[in-house]
């Protein structure tokens, strides 16, 4: 799978959603990490929900990225809602640090800026549960940010909604249900490294780390119990998941 040019590295964050009936959006809070191969969303309306089924109306996803200069789509392989499958648009840059997204059918457009401090170092970590149950993250890195992306503990189906979950299933199972977890945050610009700013789980705050952390060798992070429900043997890296079964998870 070839690179994503570098014109696309570092955090967006959108400033207008227009769609074509003329409504807009510029309060939802959107940030979108791009590193080499992989992104990470994160949307969060304002004011942000803070009961457990209110929290349906955040966002977020994960993936792989495939770009030329004019069009992107993102291949999602973690996400908040699970049935929301993938995204294409076409893309103009207006400068170095503005694009404009337009839907393949002109039904909404989406302004971006690139965030200035996001400029830089890209790194992309890809991850696995140790213990075989197949849940996947990642941790991003774009100049002095970064994204978490976590598999909800519970596997569902890509072919049903959220919503079809939290009506169906018991209500001890609510947060694991919403346990997706998209965070975002400072490496060290923060008022604490590697400080977390917007999440989907309200119980992601302070650090992502327990301990300070220095941004490098990226590859001797301390990923294995990142994030609010890690696996219980932890997390191991892994090679970047392949385009091709991706595809195949989602015709299933």
């Amino acid at each position: 799978m070839n690179p994503v040019p570098a014109s696309y590295h570092g955090v967006w964050q959108r400033t207008l959603l227009r769609l074509a009936d003329g409504s807009e959006d510029t309060t939802t809070r959107v940030f979108w990490l791009q590193s080499e191969h992989l992104h990470a969303d994160l949307r969060i309306p304002d004011p942000c929900p803070t009961l457990p089924r209110e929290r349906i109306r955040l966002s977020g996803f994960a993936g792989l990225t495939e770009a030329t200069e004019t069009r992107c789509q993102w291949h999602r392989a973690i996400d908040f809602h699970p049935d929301s499958g993938t995204d294409i648009g076409n893309m103009r840059f207006i400068n170095a640090d503005e694009v404009h997204e337009t839907a393949l059918d002109d039904s909404y457009l989406e302004i971006w800026q690139r965030l200035p401090d996001s400029v830089g170092v890209v790194e992309q970590t890809w991850l696995h549960s140790a213990d075989g149950t197949g849940r996947r993250a990642c941790l991003l890195r774009a100049g002095d940010y970064f994204m978490f992306a976590a598999d909800r503990p519970l596997r569902l189906s890509g072919r049903l909604s959220l919503q079809h979950y939290l009506q169906h299933e018991s209500a001890r199972d609510v947060d694991l249900l919403l346990g997706c977890e998209l965070t975002f945050g400072r490496i060290q610009g923060g008022e604490q490294p590697w400080q977390i700013l917007y999440s989907t789980l309200s119980a992601s705050s302070g650090s992502l780390f327990p301990l300070t952390v220095d941004a490098q060798p990226w590859a001797e992070l301390p990923v294995a119990a990142l994030g609010i429900y890690p696996p219980e043997n932890g997390w191991r890296r892994a090679p970047l998941p392949r385009l091709q079964d991706l595809n195949k998870e989602i015709l299933v």
